[in-house]
């Protein structure tokens, strides 16, 4: 576990938080649909947050969530505290890491960003949501060996962190094709046409884009918990008020028939 959290902390360099961007290499990504039902299936959000604790927690905190609101996803304070909890003991701390923030600057040039409301912050006019962000996010990492970390990013290039859950979905390179600039001919510009496979991850390609739904689903749910609760009430509401509706709508007719 020490060298799992040396290596991540290594890895994290600055962050998944920095402004998004849809171009990659001349070309551009559109982002990817979430799967939202996600939203609403405990099992995918367990998964989900077994996840975050194992490959974001050891450098991006989650400093505005408590470890015992993960209860509202179905799972008891002895699970939490004995498959999700590393920096504390006490199931109502909040999901703080023990990385220094001073040091963490000195090492990576800067502190890795909280990720508690990273989905609701993450969206764009046009592209889509947060959760449509960081799931593309995290399934178009390729390999790049001009950079530092080895690593680059379809719908964030030249991104700082690289591929933490490398070892999931293996290492691919992108696949990129030149071609004329449709706005000068004169030009030529990089296309992205796929990617090609270098090493196996642990997952398949199917496996590994519905971890990272989970993931997304924990880090959605995580900006907004009461989320969930929220839309079954509006639900409600908005059924009471047809019914009211109706009713204030009879009493009306009732009222002015005699006026009439």
């Amino acid at each position: 576990m020490k060298k799992l959290f040396a290596s991540l902390c290594t890895a994290a360099v600055l962050i998944i938080g920095a402004a998004p961007s849809a171009h990659a290499a001349g070309g551009g990504v559109a982002w990817d649909k979430f799967p939202t039902e996600k939203m609403t299936d405990m099992a995918a959000l367990q998964s989900g947050a077994k996840l975050f604790a194992n490959y974001c927690l050891n450098c991006h905190a989650a400093a505005f969530m408590r470890y015992n609101r993960m209860k509202d996803i179905g799972l008891t304070d002895q699970q939490i505290k004995d498959n999700l909890m590393f920096a504390t003991d006490k199931v109502g701390e909040t999901m703080k890491v023990s990385l220094d923030p001073k040091q963490a600057k000195d090492w990576f040039g800067g502190n890795p960003p909280d990720l508690t409301l990273i989905a609701r912050s993450r969206s764009a006019a046009g592209m889509g949501t947060g959760a449509d962000y960081l799931y593309t996010y995290l399934r178009t990492y390729y390999r790049d060996d001009s950079k530092a970390t080895g690593w680059n990013n379809l719908a964030y290039p030249n991104v700082g962190m690289p591929h933490v859950l490398w070892e999931l979905q293996g290492q691919r390179k992108a696949v990129f094709q030149d071609q004329p600039d449709p706005y000068d001919k004169s030009k030529m510009v990089s296309v992205f046409k796929g990617y090609e496979q270098l090493t196996p991850g642990s997952m398949n390609a199917r496996e590994y884009d519905n971890a990272i739904a989970d993931l997304v689903a924990f880090l959605q749910w995580m900006g907004e918990p009461h989320q969930g609760d929220r839309v079954r009430l509006g639900v409600w509401v908005l059924l009471f008020l047809g019914v009211f509706t109706v009713i204030a709508w009879r009493l009306n007719a009732a009222y002015w028939k005699d006026i009439k």
